[in-house]
């Protein structure tokens, strides 16, 4: 017989709990606020990282990484340097650091997208980026959102996603939870994607069909005509990106030669007005439009954890040794790159 009082698994449940801090309720209602302005979904497309499982710590991953490559194979890079640097710099035992080694060798010629070193699993983990629309523009940072000071790129800004715990059961608040529910049954549509990339996206709804958000962070992006380019990498504050913004303009494009003195002076100019504005989030110049603009990333979740790399993501590059060999003592040999 079936026992109906059995919990759920844990990649099944949304845990929603009300909260009526007054930090949470006025989070609540921006949240609210915006999906009625930006009520539709556009998804870019796929993200991986690396996470980490301890012993004692199942059925919960946490995040190694930033959660910001676009290929697989640059995720097993980042799994090869963290365990070769842990072998280097976290350990005196020499046994210890072999078992570090071993798994470092195994990387550089073996695409693995699961290993256990230890008592610990590492995988390489898959999350789809996507953005909010409304208006004809992308979401811009909420007044709830968590930002940065000033205009000085140093000290940085800490990652907020490098470290996070990918727990599907853990408590969230009524519009997190509403969120996710609305977007677990979410798949490629569009026919710009291939045949393939649409059939892993809906055996994803079957395989994987928990989902977690994960920590928002923000991009500059570039207006077109009929779409929108990225225009910076990801950043964990809105200011983090307006000072990515301010780069861009003022350093990156006479750098590079794209635009003359005479341009370059122009671009310079708006940099400088737009630092003078309060949090302003978007900067026409030039017929060109920035926006700064609230990028969201969903992990699906199966029963084994948080889905993989799948058969029709890009991943044409090969694994290959990145630092020199070290023997179990600690010795690096530098002629051996």
């Amino acid at each position: 017989m079936t026992d109906h009082h059995q919990a759920p698994p844990d990649h099944l449940v949304i845990n929603v709990q009300h909260r009526d801090d007054p930090v949470s309720l006025v989070t609540e209602a921006d949240a609210l606020a915006a999906s009625r302005t930006y009520g539709k979904i556009v998804v870019r497309g796929p993200l991986f990282g690396i996470a980490e499982q301890r012993r004692g710590e199942r059925p919960r991953w946490r995040l190694l990484t930033d959660m910001d490559t676009g290929y697989p194979q640059d995720a097993r890079d980042a799994l090869n340097s963290y365990l070769w640097f842990k072998a280097k710099d976290e350990t005196d035992d020499p046994r210890e650091r072999r078992v570090l080694l071993d798994a470092v060798a195994r990387l550089e010629t073996e695409p693995l997208n699961e290993l256990t070193v230890g008592d610990t699993r590492y995988r390489v983990v898959r999350a789809d980026e996507f953005a909010r629309t409304g208006q004809g523009r992308l979401e811009p940072p909420r007044a709830t959102d968590a930002d940065s000071e000033g205009w000085d790129f140093l000290p940085r800004t800490p990652s907020n996603t490098k470290g996070f715990v990918v727990d599907h059961a853990a408590a969230v608040g009524l519009t997190e939870g509403l969120d996710r529910m609305g977007l677990v049954p979410v798949s490629y549509t569009s026919d710009r994607f291939p045949p393939d990339v649409l059939a892993d996206s809906r055996r994803a709804l079957r395989t994987h069909p928990g989902l977690v958000l994960l920590p928002v962070v923000f991009r500059v992006m570039e207006h077109k005509e009929k779409s929108w380019s990225m225009a910076s990498s990801q950043h964990p504050t809105p200011q983090d990106a307006r000072r990515s913004l301010v780069y861009y303009l003022k350093t990156y494009l006479p750098m590079t030669g794209e635009v003359d003195e005479r341009e370059a002076a122009v671009y310079a100019r708006a940099a400088d007005s737009f630092m003078r504005r309060v949090r302003s989030n978007e900067l026409l110049v030039r017929g060109r439009r920035f926006e700064i603009a609230r990028i969201e990333r969903m992990m699906r979740i199966g029963p084994a954890g948080p889905e993989g790399p799948r058969r029709s993501d890009v991943d044409d590059q090969g694994p290959t040794k990145i630092h020199p060999t070290m023997d179990e003592w600690g010795n690096v040999d530098s002629n051996n790159g």
